[in-house]
């Protein structure tokens, strides 16, 4: 079989990762890729193409910024211009007297020039003065603040995807744990009263009753076992592997248990952070300097130019004898706006208008955003209940269950108790870990509303 690379588990070798091993075996061939949620955070940040265009879009700006920084700089350039005398310039030479009498006869005339000329050289031009450049420079600046501050919010909001991810997959691996158990115990159950039914110690009813829960409980298993595949197939896309590279996720619910007793309530629910409200800011602060740099069109540039020139007449094309001269001069240019139509006028109260929208978009973003601030901490708060709840329920559900059985195998019970306790006893589970679920999905939540970029 033709050993095919992945691209990703490649870099991870080239990281230090210890399972890098398992990447240069076939995939048909490959154990499980174990991972662990810090595992596909890395791999995830390094392969997600949102993640590359953002970054990539970054270096974009940058070189925009160099652009704009450019323009203080003398823009040389070489200059070439050919011009070919269709009707050669008069020229009039005032004589006195006697020139007017021969102006007014119509002679005297003179035409000047040749019909090809040329001039070659170099030209220069560099601002002295001018203070709409230098606002839009700071402009620039920002447009690479935002840029950067874009490549966060999709590193946040991946890093956010991931976890969900990941966290999708332990439950439905719980689940099938949940399911699992209990069709177990409902084979097991119909093995016994099979037994029983064999040596004539349980009715035919009881024995149909037993075989129907295996059969009920099959569906529910099967269920389970293809949630958790397709919540391994979203984390592979996620993470940018192969959909067929088997993965297994390290960890179990019973580990994140220990983080319902943190202190979460302590935790700094503060927006400084947050990426929505920051990249408001410096669309804020754009509109700012935008303003300033429209006024600024209001004052007067100057401009400094240099050229050295070599110019040659003919009136043939023969260039080995044209004699060419040089040709130089350096001046000022100055520019003082007087008139536009109220083009510069209409272009500041529009900016004007424009940061004012911004900041009611900014209050209204923030008041929008403690409110979710306040509603994922208290679905924390409220999970955390859930769970104590759920734990006291799945331990008076286990005793239950053994109860039932006991008073089955006695002849005290029936079955349809056992039936009874084995439904609330996966209920409690199922419920136990719901609420861990719950939990560290509204943690994540949280983290990628304050801004967070916490790998756990």
């Amino acid at each position: 079989m033709k050993t095919r690379w992945r691209p990703t588990l490649i870099l991870c070798l080239l990281l230090g990762n210890p399972l890098l091993t398992q990447a240069m075996e076939p995939v048909g061939k490959q154990p499980p890729l174990q991972l662990t949620l810090s595992d596909a955070l890395e791999i995830t940040l390094s392969e997600n193409l949102t993640v590359r265009i953002a970054g990539e879009e970054i270096r974009r700006q940058e070189y925009a910024r160099k652009e704009t920084y450019a323009d203080l700089f003398p823009q040389i350039d070489f200059v070439g211009d050919y011009q070919y005398a269709i009707r050669k310039q008069t020229m009039y030479m005032d004589l006195g007297d006697a020139g007017d009498a021969e102006e007014e006869s119509g002679s005297g005339g003179i035409q000047v020039g040749r019909d090809h000329t040329w001039s070659a050289g170099f030209s220069a031009t560099v601002p002295v003065v001018s203070a709409s450049l230098w606002k839009s420079l700071k402009i620039s600046g920002y447009d690479v603040e935002l840029a950067v501050e874009k490549a966060r919010s999709s590193r946040i909001e991946m890093r956010y995807q991931v976890k969900q991810a990941f966290y999708s997959v332990l439950f439905a691996g719980e689940s099938v744990k949940v399911f699992r158990e209990a069709y177990d115990n409902t084979l097991r159950n119909y093995q016994d009263i099979e037994a029983k039914f064999e040596q004539g110690l349980e009715s035919e009813y009881d024995l149909i009753r037993a075989d129907v829960n295996v059969k009920n409980a099959e569906p529910d298993l099967y269920n389970a076992e293809n949630s958790l595949e397709l919540a391994h197939w979203r984390l592979k896309a996620l993470m940018g592997i192969d959909l067929e590279r088997p993965i297994e996720c390290i960890g179990s619910f019973a580990e994140y248990e220990t983080d319902l007793y943190g202190n979460f309530l302590a935790t700094d629910t503060l927006l400084n952070d947050n990426s929505d409200l920051r990249q408001l800011d410096i669309q804020y602060n754009q509109l700012k300097k935008t303003k300033e740099m429209q006024i600024a069109e209001y004052y007067p540039t100057l401009n400094a130019s240099f050229s050295y020139l070599w110019n040659a007449m003919a009136n043939d094309l023969r260039f080995g004898n044209y004699r060419w001269d040089p040709y130089a001069f350096v001046g000022v240019s100055l520019k003082v706006p007087i008139f536009s139509g109220g083009k510069r006028y209409s272009n500041v109260k529009q900016t004007r208008i424009g940061i004012r929208q911004m900041e009611w978009q900014r209050d209204e973003t923030q008041r929008n955003l403690r409110l979710t601030v306040k509603q994922y901490h208290d679905e924390m708060n409220t999970s955390i209940k859930q769970y104590h709840a759920a734990r006291k329920g799945v331990e008076q559900a286990e005793k239950g269950y053994y109860i039932s059985v006991k008073r089955y195998d006695t002849g005290d019970g029936t079955l349809l108790e056992i039936n009874d306790s084995q439904l609330s006893l996966t209920n409690a589970r199922l419920n136990l870990n719901q609420s861990v679920y719950n939990f560290l999905i509204a943690r994540a939540e949280l983290e990628k509303t304050l801004g967070s970029e916490s790998t756990l």
